[in-house]
């Protein structure tokens, strides 16, 4: 595996697996009896990753993939 590959594969591991951590942290805030929110604030979060995820496929020029609970290439 070339040194570039090596790396691509190695970051895109670490930084896709944290964003999903991170991802279901942000769910945890949906816990009624912890916090308090309005139905605003949940769709203001939701076009804020959404148009993040947009922007993502069109700098990779691709149209999206499957899920999966561990990000590996």
């Amino acid at each position: 595996m070339s040194e570039k590959r090596g790396n691509f594969v190695r970051l895109a591991e670490s930084r896709v697996n944290r964003a999903i951590k991170d991802i279901r942290l942000i769910g945890n805030l949906s816990n009624k009896s912890n916090y308090s929110y309005e139905e605003a604030d949940v769709n203001k979060i939701i076009r804020a990753l959404t148009s993040e995820l947009n922007d993502l496929k069109l700098t990779f020029g691709k149209k999206g993939g499957g899920s999966s609970s561990e990000f590996k290439l």
